[in-house]
Formats: structure tokens, C-alpha cells, sequence
């Protein structure tokens, strides 16, 4: 029945093409979290009246921030792609769409954690500082922990983003139900193929709400 119904899907290749969706995700939202939130961190440590305030580094990092997360992601891929063939020597494949992947979500969630840790009380910074707490004190025991259901919740978000992402860069042969879709889908008019690819998109999508709501439950300590 499912045959007739989905006759040019084969589900070999669909979840092989899932798993490549979910690898890169999970690499990407990763290596975006780690980036984004050493320039989320640096970004509120160095704005005016903070910790380690530096005009001049504050300017010109969060003006990086502004220029990457404005770029429409299918453009930053073209951009990339003269990069992208240098080191990896391809721009085909899940591995080839990971620094265009990072490189359009990191700013984007490094905004996100900037803007949670902008909501944290200031006694709280200040109560620390009083009590003679190092930098790194206040960042690990203070600024994090005080912030985490944010950043959490930050991240969760970033990582529905990337998948949508990974869809993108399935245009361009980057691997994954987005390329699945695009080629043997779209091009070649088999909407059963389209169809699937794009539910399996959705159940990825869900899976990753549900695990980010739930760390976020535990993490809310309120």
C-alpha cells in the first residue's frame, strides 16, 4: 500500500539522507554554541560600564555579529564557496556545508546569549564583585548559571534554525533530505520524495523542541 501510494521513495536512501541531516546539525550546533557564546560573553564583558569594557574591541566584534547574522544563508554559502573548495576540497557533501552552517549561526546565537546575559540582575554581578570574585568566577558561577534556561532556550532555537539551514544547503549538494528533496525530489517531479524528505524535516524539528524544552524545565531552578 505504501509502495503505491510513495512508489519512487526509497527508504534506504531517506534515512541515510536523515542521518546526514541530524550529523550535520548536531556538529554545527556544537561548534555554534561554543563560538557563539565566547562572542556573546566577550560582547557583554567589553560593552561600556562592564567588567572588561574596550570600546574599540566591543565595536568592531559586534559589528562582525550584526554584518554575519544580516546574510541571508543561501548567499553566505556562494560566498563561502571559494573557501570552502580550499580546505575541504569539495563543496559537496554534509562535511562542506558545516563552515557556512557555523559560520551563519554562531552571531546569531552569540545576539541570543548577549541578550540573556543583559537580563541577568546587576546586584547579582555586583553583589560578586564585592566579594572580591575573579572575572572568571563571576563568568562560570555567576553570568552562565544565572542565564541558562536562556541560553538553553537560545540554543535550541539556533539548532531548528540550522536544520533549516541544512535544507538550504541541500541546493548545492550539501547532503541531506534538503539535497534529497531539491534533486530527486523537485527536479527530477517526485513529490512523494519531496514529501517525505520534508515530514522527516519536521520530526527532526519536533525532536529537538522537545529535548531543548525539556533541559530548559530543568535548568529553570525558579
Amino acid at each position: 500500500m505504501i509502495e503505491n501510494l510513495l512508489p519512487h521513495v526509497d527508504w534506504l536512501i531517506m534515512w541515510n539522507k536523515t542521518l546526514e541531516t541530524i550529523y550535520m546539525t548536531l556538529v554545527s550546533t556544537f561548534f555554534t554554541f561554543v563560538i557563539g557564546l565566547a562572542l556573546g560573553v566577550a560582547l557583554f564583558l567589553t560593552a561600556p560600564g562592564q567588567l572588561w569594557a574596550n570600546k574599540v574591541f566591543y565595536t568592531v566584534t559586534n559589528a562582525f555579529v550584526n554584518i554575519f547574522r544580516s546574510i541571508p544563508f543561501i548567499i553566505l554559502i556562494i560566498l563561502l564557496i571559494p573557501i570552502t573548495s580550499m580546505v575541504l576540497g569539495s563543496i559537496r557533501g554534509p562535511n562542506a556545508a558545516l563552515p557556512a552552517l557555523v559560520i551563519g549561526a554562531a552571531p546569531f546565537y552569540a545576539r541570543m546569549v548577549l541578550i540573556a546575559l543583559q537580563e541577568i540582575d546587576k546586584g547579582v554581578i555586583e553583589a560578586a564583585k564585592s566579594m572580591g570574585a575573579k572575572t572568571k568566577t563571576i563568568i562560570f558561577k555567576v553570568l552562565l548559571p544565572e542565564s541558562m534556561p536562556a541560553l538553553i532556550s537560545g540554543i535550541t532555537v539556533t539548532a531548528i534554525a540550522l536544520v533549516g539551514y541544512t535544507a538550504m544547503a541541500g541546493i548545492i549538494g550539501a547532503g541531506g533530505l534538503g539535497t534529497l528533496a531539491f534533486q530527486d525530489g523537485f527536479q527530477r517531479n517526485r513529490g512523494d520524495v519531496t514529501f517525505v524528505s520534508t515530514i522527516l524535516i519536521l520530526i527532526v524539528v519536533f525532536a529537538i523542541q522537545f529535548i531543548g524544552d525539556r533541559l530548559v524545565t530543568k535548568a529553570d531552578k525558579r
